[in-house]
């Protein structure tokens, strides 16, 4: 295995300018999973009265036309590996996969642009397809970021607003969802409980289920506490926002996301997951076999989302351009709105953990679906971005990307061990 990255250079960090939550000796608060282990026990819930009719909201005829295309920005070709900074990243990545710690892909992005976009291991073993910078991966909870984006949009457009109830936009909607708003959905703070932490989610995550059935799973279920009172992350909250983006477009999720995200942003790699979509194989760990299979229709708008690292640079450099909704709409998705309880001082925003390392804001989040694990993370203050996606379920994605932002921000050498 490689020794450590020697600590870079102040020289490189300069000329460079390479600038790219989590837990444990970093953010303290810990990166926002898939479906994270409980907090401690919520006090006694609400009783759940007979449910109230709902307020309709009355689709549109026909979608409106989406907003002007943009052009997408290209990603720039990555400095070929041989000497330098890119070769320092490659080789600690190289020897993370050559351990059997990593399958997937890596981008690293500073304020010069692409600094590494690799791909390591094989985005299938039966046929030794390799991975690249355009393999597809099932993203996990990186969903979330997206699916807060599609409510920006229709608020932009006026369809919805993120103070308004949900049961306005719910049929058969509980009367103690009345005081939930699509706020509270996004900043998960709604008290609706996590539908992955149901004893029977294991037993049921390959049956095909209508977005409406899925939430009927739940919707019948003591919050956990009152709207707005508690932080509490879950995918309930994501699952019940795709439904009301749905109700508020006039359209499927999925055609919504298309049309108002990844064609204006030159995604053309990322879309929502059904089976046919191309993407790698998703491995339970390094030694095989297949992970567990999951019907796509369960995570739906909280976790069914694929695309690539290149794909999701894109996205990061509309972000950090607000090309999608103007800046001070954006601005509330990273806006930490909820404390998330631990060390370390993390928020919230919509779909993001907000918070600050060593003197370095950053916005993340990472995600885990059956066969694949993600994270993402930036330092919108010193222009960096780490991605990185995988096909393997037991490696950590967040102690990859935060060794190489802290290698690159800090000067700090990147582990000899693996993560």
């Amino acid at each position: 295995m490689p020794g450590p990255l020697r600590r870079v250079p102040v020289w490189v960090v300069l000329v460079v300018a390479v600038v790219l939550v989590a837990c444990g000796g970093r953010p303290a608060a810990g990166p926002v999973a898939a479906a994270p282990t409980p907090t401690a026990s919520p006090g006694p819930a609400p009783a759940v009265q007979p449910a109230a009719a709902a307020t309709r909201v009355p689709a549109p005829a026909a979608p409106p036309a989406p907003t002007s295309v943009l052009p997408a920005p290209a990603v720039e070709e990555a400095p070929a590996p041989q000497d330098g900074l890119a070769a320092e990243l490659d080789a600690y990545v190289r020897s993370l996969a050559a351990a059997g710690d990593f399958s997937g892909a890596v981008l690293v992005a500073g304020r010069d642009g692409v600094v590494l976009s690799q791909g390591y291991g094989l985005a299938d073993r039966e046929e030794g397809r390799p991975n690249t910078p355009t393999t597809r991966f099932r993203l996990g909870s990186l969903t979330k970021q997206l699916t807060a984006m599609a409510v920006l949009v229709l608020q932009q457009q006026g369809r919805l607003d993120v103070g308004d109830p949900i049961c306005s936009y719910l049929p058969d909607c509980p009367a103690a969802w009345q005081p939930i708003t699509i706020h509270h959905l996004l900043t998960h703070t709604s008290g609706i409980p996590d539908l992955t932490r149901f004893p029977d989610f294991q037993a049921t995550k390959q049956t095909p289920s209508p977005p409406g059935a899925t939430i009927a799973r739940f919707a019948g279920r003591p919050l956990a506490f009152q709207p707005g009172t508690q932080w509490d992350y879950s995918n309930s909250n994501y699952i019940v926002l795709g439904a009301i983006v749905e109700r508020a477009a006039g359209q499927p999720y999925a055609e919504f996301m298309r049309q108002a995200i990844f064609e204006p942003l030159g995604m053309r790699d990322s879309g929502y997951e059904t089976g046919q979509s191309g993407l790698a194989v998703g491995y339970a760990n390094r030694s095989g076999p297949r992970a567990e299979a999951i019907d796509m229709s369960i995570p739906y708008a909280a976790g069914a989302l694929y695309s690539t690292v290149e794909d999701l640079y894109r996205w990061d450099r509309a972000l950090a351009a607000s090309r999608l909704v103007p800046a001070a709409l954006q601005d509330q998705m990273f806006t930490a709105h909820a404390a998330i309880p631990g060390p370390g001082g993390a928020g919230y925003g919509y779909g993001w953990e907000i918070g600050q390392e060593a003197g370095h804001p950053y916005q993340a989040h990472a995600g885990g679906i059956e066969g694949f694990s993600s994270f993402i993370v930036r330092y919108p203050d010193d222009q960096v971005t780490v991605i990185v996606l995988g096909n393997q379920q037991d490696v950590n994605p967040r102690a990859i990307a935060l060794s190489i932002a802290e290698a690159i921000l800090q000067g700090r050498p990147l582990p000899a061990s693996t993560p």
